[in-house]
């Protein structure tokens, strides 16, 4: 029974999601005259929708911990990655705009990926390798010149609760290019929000935000190391549960 509810529950989210994104998509392309921040504004607010209706349906909270860590100066946001739900929460959560770092094939998603091309993301072609990130690097420059805060995930993709990705070094190698902190962050929501999976579980997400790191003497691999130690450290703190196999 307690299966076939959360069933339910997760059919009548897709739905609002559904909905809410067709509804919102051509509304936030009716503000693209609007200055940047404005039209920013306007189109996270499906992203404080999509939070909402997880919490109210789903039975989704979240906590923000270390909020007084995120810089009033250029950043560049590294975060663990477990599901969807931090790209949606993120976005409208920070203080300054946020520039994802994605594969250009997302901008073809029919109204989610026409609203979200205009809020000044950085899509690149992967394909393209080495060019690519020369493509990261200059777009990115200009955005943290802008006021806006790169994020990216190094891992790379979600990652399943309680594993641990290959930690790619492109954020760190952009944060010494660029001469910008670093902000880590650690998260569990593949807890509640699994990744590839359609059941949505009630619970709580934390959301841990660390202390800035300054790139200054590191090479790109010693950047990504102090991020990778303290994400995974403070994933112990966030998820006792998952990982006390660990401490037997």
């Amino acid at each position: 029974m307690y299966r076939a509810i959360l069933f339910i529950r997760s059919f009548i989210f897709m739905l609002l999601m559904i909905a809410i994104t067709v509804i919102w998509s051509p509304i936030s392309m009716l503000f693209a005259f609007l200055p940047y921040n404005q039209r920013y504004y306007i189109t996270a607010r499906w992203n404080v929708f999509v939070v909402w209706a997880a919490r109210v349906v789903c039975g989704i909270r979240y906590e923000f911990k270390g909020y007084e860590n995120l810089p009033d100066a250029p950043a560049i946001i590294l975060s663990k990655h477990q599901s969807a739900w931090e790209t949606i929460f993120l976005l409208m959560a920070t203080p300054r705009p946020l520039v994802f770092v994605f594969k250009k094939e997302i901008t073809y998603i029919p109204f989610f990926g026409w609203a979200i091309s205009m809020l000044r993301m950085i899509p690149i072609d992967r394909k393209k390798g080495k060019d690519a990130f020369a493509q990261v690097v200059s777009t990115g420059k200009k955005r943290l010149a802008d006021g806006q805060w790169i994020i990216m995930f190094p891992e790379g993709t979600r990652i399943p609760v309680g594993k641990k990705g290959s930690y790619k070094g492109g954020g760190a190698r952009l944060a010494v290019e660029t001469n910008t902190p670093v902000v880590p962050i650690a998260l569990n929501s593949g807890e509640c929000w699994p990744k590839n999976s359609f059941i949505k579980k009630p619970g709580l997400i934390t959301v841990s935000v660390g202390k800035p790191i300054s790139p200054d003497g590191c090479t790109a691999a010693e950047l990504m190391q102090k991020v990778e130690t303290w994400i995974e450290a403070e994933m112990r703190v966030i998820s006792p549960d998952v990982y006390k196999s660990e401490q037997k």
